[in-house]
C-alpha cells in the first residue's frame, strides 16, 4: 500500500460527495477480500444504477437530480474493483427482505435480482442467502462491510449509520464482526441453494 500512489479515481468526488463514500472506495481498493451483510439493500458493487437511482430516490431531503446522478454514478464506478485482474474474493451474505425490498419499479428490481445472479457467477464472488425461515440472528438490525486488508492489522469493518457512515478498526470490533458475520453465514443457504432461492423470488416478483 505505502508504494501506491495516486491520484484515484474517487478524487474526482472530492469536492461533491462526502468524505465517508470517498473513504468506502479506498478501503474496497486496498482490500484483499471483502465480506458483507446485507438486511435491507442488495450490496452496494453488485447494484445497478436504476436500482441505486431508486435508493437515492427516497433520500430526505430530496437530492437534486445532478445530485442524485452524482451519486449513481459513484456507486456503479465502485463496482470497477471486480474487473481487475486480481478482483477481491467477496462473501456477501444477503437477506430474503434484501431481495424482496423494492427500489423503483417491480421491473428494476427483477433486473437487479438477474444482475446478482450474473454477479454470482464469478470465480470471485459467493452470494448466500438468509432466508426469512432461518430465524433470527446477530446483529440482524444493520448491513455491514468487512474489509480484509493486505495484513490483519489493517482489516476495517464499515457500517451504515443515520448521519452517514461509521469505519471500526480497534482489534474488539473486528473479532465481533468476524464472528457476527460467521454466524449469519451458519444460517444462510448455501452458495447453489442461495442462486435457486433468489431465482424462484424472481419469479414471485
Amino acid at each position: 500500500m505505502a508504494k501506491e500512489r495516486g491520484p484515484y479515481w474517487w478524487d474526482e468526488y472530492r469536492d461533491s460527495l462526502p468524505a465517508g463514500l470517498l473513504d468506502i472506495a479506498e478501503m474496497e481498493h486496498h482490500a484483499a477480500a471483502l465480506r458483507s451483510a446485507q438486511i435491507m439493500h442488495m450490496p452496494g458493487i453488485l447494484q445497478t444504477p436504476d436500482y441505486v437511482r431508486g435508493i437515492f430516490a427516497e433520500a430526505v431531503p430530496t437530492m437534486e437530480p445532478a445530485d442524485l446522478e452524482r451519486h449513481v454514478g459513484f456507486r456503479i464506478r465502485r463496482a470497477a474493483l471486480l474487473d481487475r485482474s486480481e478482483p477481491p474474493s467477496c462473501e456477501f451474505l444477503v437477506h430474503e427482505s434484501v431481495l424482496r425490498m423494492r427500489f423503483g419499479e417491480r421491473k428494476v428490481l427483477r433486473r437487479q435480482i438477474d444482475y446478482l445472479v450474473e454477479q454470482a457467477e464469478r470465480p470471485n464472488i459467493t452470494v448466500r442467502v438468509v432466508p426469512f425461515s432461518a430465524g433470527g440472528f446477530a446483529n440482524a438490525g444493520s448491513s455491514t462491510l468487512y474489509a480484509c486488508g493486505p495484513v490483519p492489522r489493517l482489516d476495517t469493518v464499515q457500517i451504515d449509520v443515520p448521519t452517514g457512515v461509521t469505519f471500526l478498526h480497534a482489534e474488539t470490533y473486528l473479532v465481533n464482526y468476524r464472528a457476527v458475520l460467521d454466524r449469519m453465514r451458519e444460517r444462510a443457504l448455501e452458495p447453489k441453494a442461495s442462486l435457486d432461492f433468489i431465482r424462484q423470488v424472481a419469479k414471485e416478483i
